[in-house]
């Protein structure tokens, strides 16, 4: 069996960010910073860490500073170097030319519709999608131990994480074969199961690699759970044609599309910073006496 080299990662960010409002009202939710990087950085600097080479951006309308962001800032880099100051906490965040590659979802019709908008730029390869409201903490990343595990097992792979049985009816949830260190044989996959019929607790933490056929299904793929195109569904079609795994992530998972999670993010990540951290351990302590 030849295993193709994953090469190319979309980002599906055209969300609204309603859950934010009013943050995100003139302000994409990709960029609300876990303490001074974007969460798109960080998703970003997760899926190059892994050897991706093509940055694939699913964006709408209203998604203008995201597009900036990883481009040339002319004005702050000449009066940053004007002023004698150092560039170092902006290099490496432009890209090379052709990359990122922006393509339109001009509909919200899902994150199965969203990842089939990029089907001309992945062409016949397989692909990684990363979700950046999933904040995904650990050496090496997500993305990174994924693609080793891929470049054993080949097929498709999705992130596994499990989480208490009373929040299965939220998430994606794996339907359990095979167990082989962090590597789960899937036999089906569920889009938020009723309460109390989950066929386990894993769930699919916004990251996937996934073989181009994907594309092929959801080209016609009929709405799912929530009136959207589910990627989940299309996923599902796969089981059985392809070897399909879930990975379960040896790191730290944040939830930065929920308030509470997007605020223990900025918690925890800066806690774990030698220039902040010791200020914010002191004033979170005073908090709890």
């Amino acid at each position: 069996m030849t295993i193709k080299r994953v090469r190319k990662a979309v980002f599906p960010v055209a969300g609204l960010g309603t859950r934010f409002l009013p943050a995100t009202k003139s302000m994409p939710k990709e960029m609300l910073t876990v303490v001074d990087k974007p969460l798109i950085q960080y998703a970003v600097e997760e899926a190059l860490e892994a050897g991706i080479e093509q940055i694939i951006f699913v964006t709408g309308r209203g998604k203008g500073a995201l597009e900036d962001h990883f481009d040339i800032s002319y004005e702050l880099e000449a009066t940053m170097r004007a002023r004698g100051k150092s560039l170092a906490v902006i290099e490496g965040i432009r890209q090379k030319p052709g990359s990122p590659v922006y393509v339109r979802q001009q509909e919200p019709l899902g994150l199965g519709h969203a990842v089939w908008c990029a089907r001309e730029i992945v062409g016949d390869e397989p692909f990684a999608v990363l979700l950046p409201d999933e904040l995904m903490v650990g050496k090496p990343g997500f993305i990174a131990q994924m693609v080793e595990a891929y470049n054993q097992v080949g097929g498709n792979i999705v992130g596994a994480l499990e989480v208490p049985d009373s929040e299965t009816d939220k998430y994606g949830i794996i339907s359990p074969g095979a167990v082989d260190g962090r590597l789960t044989e899937v036999k089906a996959l569920v889009e938020k199961p009723k309460a109390g019929s989950a066929p386990s607790n894993l769930m699919i933490p916004g990251r996937y690699i996934l073989q181009p056929e994907v594309m092929r299904i959801l080209e016609s793929q009929e709405k799912g759970a929530g009136g959207e195109i589910q990627l989940t569904d299309a996923m599902a079609q796969l089981i059985g044609q392809q070897p399909f795994h879930g990975f379960t992530f040896d790191g730290e998972r944040y939830d930065c599309g929920d308030k509470a999670g997007y605020i223990q993010a900025n918690l925890a990540l800066a806690l774990a910073r030698a220039d902040i951290g010791p200020a914010v351990r002191s004033f979170a302590e005073g908090l709890l006496r």
